[in-house]
């Protein structure tokens, strides 16, 4: 669809519009590449760790994670379906379901999240900086903690500095992104194997952890509750890229097929998470024999090398590698949905550094804190919102529109996708019901309600699938008694 039939420039600008068929290029290496990339990041290597500590043995924790990815790559490949099919981004694709003014609903709940991660993997790039400059500079790892912060002026200015370096490449634009990415892919892989590598052969095999059974094994001290426990690590799992399976549209808009979006995100994305995180487990596991103790932070570990190389370039290569993730995970989505809101005014750049501010305001640090927290209050609550919007998007597209979309008027204000006043009831309704369900079960985990029937915990321990299912069937209901117009 050519960009030029769009009619009204209040929907629309450069970075909004539709992507003619002759600038799509991507191939189903650049979207195995792009997984790899964004993947093969430190949450990734430390994703296992809380699995493990809260009584999963390692394959257990790694099959959890792979399953998780597994689940997580149909909506995944569904959702970017419309974008490699008509060349539009996520924020355009929603109008579709949740009306030209109601799409601001799901994308700017989408792009809180990224602004949360952005945030989480900024501090995570500034704490490695902060970490190996400390070796150097001992006194570096000192200081007490600023008031209402929770964290020292050292691990503050790190902090910034790598956020203001995220603020450099977001000014520089989109083609940068592109050029992180290819370097990061190989990098930090071969990062990983080296330390791998290095792990076994400082250990003389992987360690104890590796061959630690299962806390939920007959005559452990968790026996006979896997399940309980099982059900909302993988909902966890699922809600560790939930945000990228609705904003696909973002990236599979450039894909020269669905093949190739489709093939290239199943061998990108779950291989190498399970991948990685299996180094994590190992490499970790092998330090209980080196050092004496469990490390699971891989900019930990490699602190331990006194090799003044062997640090610089680590810090590069984790500087690098977080850097393209952040960029490319947490920036592309946010920046086009803040965009959505006034696309005269909000560009991609201004939207960029909209998340990157937001990002900070959220105090990462402390998201990150816990690791159950990090689980099942961050990822599995954020889950319950974005389940839903996926439901929804999916059964208007696949189930009640057949796949079709007419794409000029997505960019209409007064097209077919206004509904109300630029908003659709149906839509917003189904998902206000559907979040209902998991919302006792998060204010029950975050403190706010001391006691809540074991049914809510439940549920909210599923949120992601509950608020999936919930919202699809409602929302098919609701367009029962109020069809959508569809023009062909």
């Amino acid at each position: 669809m050519d960009s030029t039939r769009i009619s009204d420039d209040s929907l629309s600008n450069e970075d909004l519009a539709a992507i003619p068929t002759d600038k799509r290029t991507w191939s189903c290496w650049n979207y195995a590449s792009l997984w790899i990339s964004m993947a093969a990041c430190i949450p990734t290597y430390m994703l296992a760790s809380s699995l493990i500590e809260k009584g999963m043995n390692w394959w257990q924790a790694v099959l959890t994670i792979f399953l998780g990815n597994l689940v997580v790559l149909i909506p995944m490949i569904l959702n970017a379906h419309a974008g490699t099919k008509y060349g539009i981004p996520f924020p355009v694709y929603c109008r579709a379901a949740f009306g030209t003014l109601g799409a601001n609903v799901p994308a700017l709940l989408r792009a809180l999240v990224a602004c949360g991660w952005f945030g989480i993997q900024a501090w995570i790039g500034g704490e490695a900086i902060h970490k190996i400059l400390s070796v150097f500079i001992p006194s570096f790892a000192g200081g007490s903690p600023l008031l209402g912060l929770g964290i020292s002026l050292s691990q503050l200015v790190c902090f910034l500095f790598f956020w203001s370096i995220n603020m450099w490449v977001i000014h520089r634009g989109i083609h940068t992104i592109r050029v992180l990415l290819s370097i990061k892919a190989p990098l930090l892989l071969v990062l990983g194997l080296l330390l791998l590598y290095w792990a076994y052969s400082a250990a003389g095999g992987f360690g104890p952890m590796l061959a630690k059974p299962s806390a939920f094994e007959p005559g452990q001290p968790k026996a006979g509750q896997f399940m309980s426990f099982f059900l909302p690590a993988l909902t966890g799992m699922v809600g560790f890229w939930a945000t990228l399976s609705l904003n696909i549209p973002d990236f599979s808009r450039y894909a020269r097929s669905q093949k190739d979006q489709m093939l290239g995100q199943a061998l990108g994305l779950p291989p190498t998470m399970a991948l990685y995180s299996f180094i994590g487990v190992a490499v970790t596991s092998a330090t209980a024999v080196i050092f004496g103790k469990t490390i699971w932070d891989p900019v930990d570990v490699l602190t331990r090398f006194k090799n003044p190389l062997v640090l610089v370039i680590a810090m590069l290569a984790l500087c690098i590698a977080t850097l393209a993730t952040n960029i490319a995970a947490n920036v592309v989505s946010p920046a086009n949905d803040f965009a959505n809101l006034a696309p005269k005014k909000i560009s991609f750049r201004t939207g960029g550094f909209i998340t990157g501010i937001i990002g900070v305001l959220l105090m990462p640090w402390k998201l990150v804190a816990d690791p159950s927290g990090y689980i099942f209050t961050w990822l599995v609550g954020y889950s319950a919102l974005l389940g839903p919007i996926a439901g929804i998007m999916i059964a208007d597209y696949f189930v009640l529109r057949n796949k079709y979309l007419d794409v000029t008027e997505l960019y209409r204000v007064d097209g077919i996708y206004r509904y109300t006043n630029g908003f659709s009831i149906a839509a917003l309704v189904a998902f206000g019901l559907a979040v209902l369900p998991n919302l006792p079960g998060f204010l029950s985990q975050i403190g706010v309600l001391g006691h809540v029937p074991p049914i809510f915990k439940s549920l909210y321990e599923q949120a992601w699938f509950v608020g999936l299912g919930v919202a699809f069937v409602l929302y098919l209901l609701f367009r029962k008694i109020s069809p959508v117009p569809i023009q062909r």
